[in-house]
C-alpha cells in the first residue's frame, strides 16, 4: 500500500511531529510511506528521519534558498484553500496552496493523511479522486475556535475518514455532524524504550512539555514544596523548552526562588531524546489545565514510571489507569497534587508496583500495535472502491461551490481589514 502524510514541518520539534515519525515508520515495514513536509527551514530533521520514509519537502525555507529569498510574488499573497481559522495560516500562502495542490494532484498514493486542520482542508479539496482521504486530529473538537469549528463542519464533509488521539473527542466529531465520515480513535504511538526502564529507587519526580502556562508548572512547584518540607531529598526536574512569545521560564524560575526551591526544583531545559532522563526518576508528573492526549504521559510509562496526572478532559484519563499505574486529580488542584505524589514518594513498594504496571500497560501504545489499527481502516476504506464519499456527483458540485463562496467571503473580509490598517497607519 502506498500512503503518504502531510505535515505542517517535518524539521521541527513536536508532538504531531514525533506521532507521525513513529506511525510513518511502524507503517513502513511492509508498506510505501511518504511524508510531505510543508515547509523545510533545515537541512536534516531534528527529530531524525524515520527509516524506509521518503521525505518530500514542497518549500524551502533555508537561507538562500529560492523560496526563502521571497522573490515569487505569490509569497505576498495570502492562502485561500488553507483555512484562515488555524493559527498555521499566517505560515501559508498563494505559494504553498499551489505547491500542495499541485503535489497532491499528481499524487499516485492510495492513501493521503493530514496530520492538522489546515492540511485536511487541503486534502480534502486536492487530493486525486481515487485515493483514499484520512484527516487526522491531534487537538480536541473544544480546543479549536468558533470558525475552525465552522470551517471543520463543512468542509470535512469530503474526507474518507477522520481519526482522533481519544474516544471522547471521537464522540465529539460524531455529534458534528460528518455525513460519510468515519470518525474512529486511535491513540498516538510510543516505541518501546531504548534503555532500562526506572527502578524506583531514584528519588526525582520528573515533567516534561513546553513551558507554557496551560502546562500548569506553577501547581506542580507548589505542591512539590509539600513534598520537599516531608522529604527533602527529593528532587523535581523539569525538562522543555519556553515558548517564542512567553516568559514563563522566568516566571517558573521567580516563583521556584520565592518558595527557596531552588536546591529541590530545577528548570532542565530541552532534551532529545528523553529516555534517558524518565529512566532517572521514579515518577513523572503532567498537571496540565488541557490535554488532547499526552504523549509524555505514555513515554514516562514505557520507561517504568507511574504518573500523577491531572484529570484534565479527554487524554490522561484514557490513558492512566487510577491507583493501578498512576493516579488522576483534580485539575488546579495544587494540594490534591502534593497528596499524590506523597503517596508515592512515602511508599517504596507502591512506587515500584505502580511502576511495573505502567510499563506492561503501556505496550498497548507500541508503534506496531497503533500501525495495525490505522491499517486496518485504510484496507477497509479501500474495499468500498470508488463512489465511497457519500456526497455523490451533485453533492459534490454543491459542496464546492459553497466552499468557494467560503472563501471569497474570507478574501473580502481580508481586503477590508488590510485597506483599515492603511487608512489607521495614513491617520497616524
Amino acid at each position: 500500500m502506498r500512503i503518504s502524510f502531510l505535515l505542517h514541518n517535518a524539521y521541527g520539534i513536536g508532538g504531531t511531529i514525533r506521532s507521525t515519525f513513529n506511525l510513518a515508520a511502524a507503517l513502513a515495514e511492509h508498506n510505501e510511506v511518504e511524508i510531505i513536509s510543508v515547509l523545510r527551514h533545515r537541512d536534516v530533521p531534528v527529530m531524525g528521519a524515520p527509516p524506509k520514509v521518503r521525505l518530500t519537502p514542497l518549500v524551502d525555507m533555508r537561507t538562500g534558498s529560492a523560496d526563502y529569498d521571497g522573490e515569487d510574488p505569490r509569497h505576498a499573497r495570502p492562502a485561500r484553500v488553507f483555512p484562515r481559522a488555524d493559527g498555521r495560516h499566517k505560515q501559508y500562502s498563494s505559494l504553498t496552496d499551489e505547491r500542495i495542490g499541485r503535489y497532491l494532484s499528481g499524487l499516485d498514493a492510495h492513501v493521503i493523511v493530514g496530520t492538522r486542520p489546515g492540511l485536511n482542508v487541503h486534502i480534502a479539496r486536492q487530493a486525486h479522486g481515487s485515493a483514499i482521504r484520512v484527516g487526522q486530529e491531534h487537538l480536541t473538537l473544544s480546543g479549536h475556535g468558533f470558525r475552525m469549528r465552522h470551517e471543520i463542519r463543512h468542509r470535512y464533509q469530503l474526507l474518507d475518514a477522520l481519526t482522533t488521539v481519544t474516544e471522547a473527542d471521537a464522540r465529539a466529531y460524531r455529534r458534528l455532524g460528518l455525513p460519510g465520515v468515519r470518525v474512529e480513535a486511535i491513540p498516538n504511538s510510543v516505541p518501546a524504550a531504548r534503555v532500562e526502564p526506572a527502578d524506583g529507587a531514584g528519588k526525582v519526580v520528573v515533567a516534561a512539555g513546553r513551558l507554557n502556562p496551560v502546562k500548569r508548572y506553577d501547581l506542580l512547584i507548589r505542591a512539590f514544596s509539600e513534598v520537599v518540607a516531608a522529604y527533602p531529598d527529593w528532587q523535581l526536574r523539569i525538562f522543555g523548552g519556553g515558548d517564542a512569545t512567553g516568559n514563563e521560564k522566568d516566571n517558573l524560575a521567580a516563583l521556584i526562588g520565592e518558595l527557596g526551591l531552588s536546591r529541590s526544583v530545577r528548570l532542565m531545559g530541552r532534551a532529545n531524546p528523553m529516555e534517558a532522563e524518565w529512566a532517572k526518576g521514579s515518577i513523572a508528573a503532567s498537571t496540565s489545565d488541557h490535554e488532547s492526549f499526552g504523549m509524555t504521559i505514555v513515554e514516562a510509562m514505557r520507561c517504568g514510571l507511574p504518573v500523577v496526572s491531572t484529570d484534565c478532559p479527554a487524554g490522561p484519563r484514557e490513558i492512566i489507569k487510577d491507583r493501578v499505574d498512576g493516579r488522576l486529580v483534580r485539575p488546579g488542584d495544587p494540594g490534591d497534587i502534593a497528596a499524590a505524589l506523597l503517596e508515592l514518594v512515602g511508599n517504596d513498594k507502591l512506587r515500584q508496583r505502580m511502576g511495573e504496571a505502567a510499563l506492561k500497560n503501556s505496550a498497548r501504545f507500541d508503534p506496531a500495535r497503533i500501525a495495525e489499527r490505522h491499517l486496518s481502516l485504510y484496507q477497509d476504506l479501500l474495499r468500498l472502491g470508488p463512489g465511497r464519499r457519500s456526497l455523490g456527483p451533485v453533492g459534490e458540485i454543491a459542496h464546492r461551490a459553497r466552499t468557494s463562496t467560503i472563501d471569497t467571503a474570507h478574501a473580502l473580509r481580508s481586503t477590508a481589514r488590510d485597506v483599515l490598517k492603511r487608512r489607521r497607519a495614513s491617520a497616524g
